[in-house]
C-alpha cells in the first residue's frame, strides 16, 4: 500500500503538460517505485527507438545505403560531431594556461615515449559522425579508429599512449580471440539498436534498475567534477580535482565527461540509453573474460580507464575478488 500511494505521488510529480508517459515511468522506475514490467519495458523500448541516423538514413537502405546518406548529409553542411563541448574545452585551456604560466611542461617526456604514433590521424568531427553512423549499423568499430577519436577529443594533447595502444594492440596481441580482421572487437554483429531493444526485454528489472542508477551516477560524477574544477580553475589554485580531470580527458573515461557535457539537462530517454549500453558493456566483458582468461581487470580501478560509479558494476563476476 506504501508503495502505491508513493507511485501515485510521484506520478503527480513528475505528470504534467509536455511530459511523455514513458518519460515519467522511467524516472519513477529509477527511484525504485513499482511500476508494471510491461511499462517499464515499454519505456526502454521507445528510447532506443529514438536513435536516428542523419540525412534520412533510415528507409531501408543496406548498410552502405544508409552510410553513404550519413556522408552526404555531412558533405552538403549537415551538423557533424560535437568533438569537444565548449565548457570542456574553457577548462582544457585554462588548465594549458596554468601550466604553461607556471612553467610545467605538458607532456612529459616519460608519457611521450608511450606514443608511437604522435603524428597519427586525428579524426574530424566529419569523420566521428560518419564513425559512430557505422559502429551503430555494423556493432564493428576498429581499435585503430578509436585510437584516432580519442586523438580527436584531446585536440591539445600532443601526444596520448591510450590512442597509440589501441592502434598496435593488433601487432601485440595477433592471436586474440576476441579481436576480428579488422582489428576490432568481435563481440557484435549488425545494427546495435537491435541487441539493445532485445536486451531491453531479457534484462532482469534488477540489472535494468541498477544500469540506470549507474548511468545517473556517472552524470553526477562528470557534472560534479566540471564543476570542482571550475572552482579551483577560478581560485587559481589547481587541486585533485584538476588533477583527475585532466587524468580522465587523456584516457577513456573522458569520453563519459565530454557526454555528459553535451547534455544540459537529463533525459529519461538518454538515461535510458545509457543504462542499457551499460549492461550490454558488462555482457561483453564478461564474454571476452571467458574467451580470454587471465585479463587485467585491475586495471580497471586505475584513474580514468573507467567513470568511478561503474567500476565495479562493469567487471565482469569474480573479477572484483582480484583487486
Amino acid at each position: 500500500m506504501a508503495d502505491s500511494f508513493a507511485l501515485v505521488v510521484g506520478l503527480a510529480r513528475l505528470s504534467g503538460r509536455g511530459k511523455r508517459p514513458t518519460d515519467v515511468a522511467l524516472f519513477l522506475f529509477g527511484e525504485g517505485l513499482p511500476v508494471p514490467e510491461p511499462t517499464v519495458r515499454a519505456a526502454f523500448h521507445t528510447a532506443v527507438d529514438t536513435v536516428r541516423l542523419p540525412g534520412g538514413a533510415e528507409s531501408g537502405q543496406d548498410v552502405e545505403g544508409q552510410l553513404d546518406a550519413v556522408a552526404s548529409y555531412i558533405g552538403h553542411g549537415g551538423r557533424a560531431a560535437v568533438m569537444v563541448p565548449t565548457r570542456a574545452r574553457r577548462m582544457d585551456e585554462q588548465i594549458a594556461a596554468f601550466c604553461q604560466s607556471a612553467g610545467i611542461s605538458w607532456p612529459p617526456a616519460e608519457l611521450t615515449q608511450w606514443d608511437e604514433n604522435p603524428a597519427s590521424e586525428r579524426m574530424t568531427p566529419q569523420g566521428a559522425a560518419l564513425f559512430a553512423a557505422d559502429a551503430l549499423l555494423t556493432g564493428s568499430a576498429p581499435l585503430p579508429q578509436i585510437g584516432a577519436l580519442l586523438r580527436g577529443m584531446t585536440p591539445g594533447l600532443e601526444v596520448n599512449p591510450i590512442a597509440s595502444l589501441l592502434e598496435t594492440t593488433m601487432r601485440d596481441v595477433p592471436d586474440s580471440p576476441v579481436l576480428g580482421p579488422d582489428d576490432s572487437l568481435a563481440m557484435l554483429t549488425g545494427d546495435v539498436r537491435h541487441i539493445l531493444h532485445e536486451l531491453a526485454g531479457t534484462a532482469s528489472q534488477e540489472d535494468l534498475g541498477a544500469a540506470w542508477r549507474a548511468a545517473r551516477d556517472v552524470r553526477t560524477w562528470a557534472l560534479d567534477l566540471c564543476t570542482r574544477v571550475e572552482a579551483e580553475l577560478a581560485a587559481r589554485a589547481p587541486g585533485d580535482a584538476t588533477m583527475e580531470w585532466w587524468i580522465s580527458r587523456q584516457l577513456p573515461a573522458g569520453i563519459s565527461l565530454l557526454e555528459e557535457l553535451r547534455t544540459r539537462q537529463e533525459k529519461a530517454a538518454g538515461t535510458a540509453l545509457s543504462a542499457l549500453v551499460l549492461l550490454l558493456q558488462r555482457e561483453q566483458f564478461a564474454e571476452i573474460d571467458r574467451l580470454q582468461p587471465g585479463c587485467q581487470w585491475d586495471l580497471a580501478q586505475t584513474p580514468g580507464v573507467l567513470p568511478p560509479p561503474v567500476r565495479t558494476f562493469l567487471l565482469p563476476s569474480g573479477a572484483s575478488a582480484s583487486l
